[in-house]
């Protein structure tokens, strides 16, 4: 039987080594060079059921191909079958990731405890008693949850085998390791190795597996980048840990859209799904307080209404501040130019801060004219009227410009009891009988003589 060898190649030219150096001497590149194996033993850590014919791949022509709807496992939490696009998909391998802390492993064994199919979690970081003391505080009774702690995936395969489970949870990927790479669990080679077999197990068994991953200090994914491009569907689990507030978002995904959201809140029993995050995203002061707006933003397929905060004082010191919580700093830069040349408001000499209440992160352009209402408002001290949002992008010229799905945003904010929505006169409205005051603008002077005029 042939043993495993394994050699060292660079990942950007492809020049072989004998043993790891830092510099490849080929290109010059720095920290490229990784082992790979080059001949493993010829036996599987995971073996096809004697029962199941391996098929044979034929071409077919586009139109010969079946389009049906792919069958998918209700996962039972709606947050989680939105961001995946309905559930879990038979036989795809999905890759959570997410600070340490932040609560991976507790959605995971939540999601895990509520299903009505077999689940296998299998953990290589915490104990079973460590998980049963979680258990108890989220579901405790649950009949279909079998917990296996395990590092060696022959072993794990071996509990699969005989637990026969519909679902399975690995915590983490990087705690794995197999007899067949000789290097320690984490390095490159047994992330690849541990990843391709679960891919095998995962489409031959037709059996969705759940990986948890970790991250880097600079935010990505722990390992090669293959392994994000081995998985079906890669999502990234974050929020502050001064909030309660988690945000589920898909970075990758080959059964449905990457620009979905979900929402969850932390509490003492587990997380709870957040099915208005518009509710928890304004604040309920009956005050009018100056330098506060409502935006109306659309994650995914959902509209949200998130509240701006602006704080606009005079300079201490000879450089203006400029600092956001948020969104981006670049853009409120290009924001105050905007206001300060188009619209003869003088903010040079003054700090200028800003903040999305709740603790998300948005880029949506639709929120351009609720940042500067908020810092008018602010900068004049005055209080915009309660009931009033903002739908619209700003351009360099001072313009108010459409934005997309602007009837959805509408009626979000309608429903959410709203008075008034100042959205571009460019936006084709066909909505008619609605409640809110739909008030067209075309320009920044428009917004500000209505404002405070």
């Amino acid at each position: 039987m042939a043993k495993t060898k394994t050699a060292f190649f660079c990942q950007n030219c492809g020049t072989q080594y004998a043993k790891w150096v830092g510099q490849c001497t080929a290109c010059k590149e720095w920290n490229t060079v990784v082992e790979e194996v080059v001949q493993k033993e010829e036996k599987s850590s995971w073996k096809t059921p004697t029962n199941t014919a391996k098929k044979v791949s034929r071409p077919l022509r586009v139109n010969e191909i079946s389009t049906e709807k792919e069958l998918r496992l209700n996962t039972f939490d709606l947050e989680f079958n939105r961001v995946l696009g309905g559930g879990l998909v038979p036989g795809s391998l999905t890759l959570l990731g997410g600070e340490p802390g932040i609560g991976k492993s507790t959605l995971l064994l939540q999601i895990a405890l509520k299903l009505p199919y077999k689940t296998l979690y299998v953990s290589g970081e915490e104990s079973q008693k460590q998980i049963k003391m979680r258990a108890d505080r989220i579901h405790p009774n649950s009949d279909t949850c079998f917990i296996l702690t395990e590092t060696k995936t022959q072993n794990i395969f071996k509990q699969i085998e005989d637990t026969e489970p519909d679902i399975v949870v690995i915590d983490s990927i990087q705690t794995l390791h197999t007899d067949y790479i000789e290097s320690a669990a984490g390095s490159i080679s047994q992330i690849r190795e541990c990843t391709a077999e679960l891919i095998k197990f995962a489409k031959e068994t037709n059996t969705p597996v759940i990986l948890i991953g970790h991250i880097t200090k600079d935010g990505s994914i722990a390992g090669p980048k293959i392994l994000e491009h081995m998985v079906d569907s890669v999502l990234q689990f974050e929020g502050d840990r001064n909030y309660v507030y988690r945000i589920l978002r898909s970075l990758k995904n080959r059964f449905g859209s990457t620009s979905e959201l979900g929402i969850y809140e932390m509490q003492g029993s587990g997380l709870r799904e957040v099915n208005n995050p518009s509710e928890i995203l304004i604040s309920k002061n009956d005050e009018g307080l100056s330098g506060t707006a409502i935006a109306s933003t659309v994650e995914g397929m959902r509209p949200l209404m998130i509240e701006i905060q602006a704080l606009v004082s005079t300079a201490v010191y000879g450089t203006p501040q400029r600092s956001t919580t948020g969104y981006n700093a670049k853009r409120l830069n290009m924001l105050l130019a905007v206001l300060e040349k188009r619209a003869g408001f003088k903010l040079a000499a003054k700090d200028v801060f800003l903040n999305i209440t709740g603790g998300i992160s948005v880029d949506d352009p639709a929120i351009d004219l609720a940042v500067i209402a908020a810092i008018l408002s602010s900068n004049e001290d005055i209080a915009i009227e309660k009931g009033v949002c903002f739908a619209a992008e700003v351009g360099l010229a001072g313009e108010i410009r459409p934005v997309q799905r602007v009837e959805q945003r509408i009626l979000e904010a309608e429903k959410l009891g709203f008075d008034t929505i100042f959205v571009s006169k460019n936006n084709k409205i066909s909505l008619k009988d609605t409640q809110i005051k739909i008030q067209l603008v075309a320009k920044i002077e428009d917004v500000a003589n209505y404002l405070f005029g």
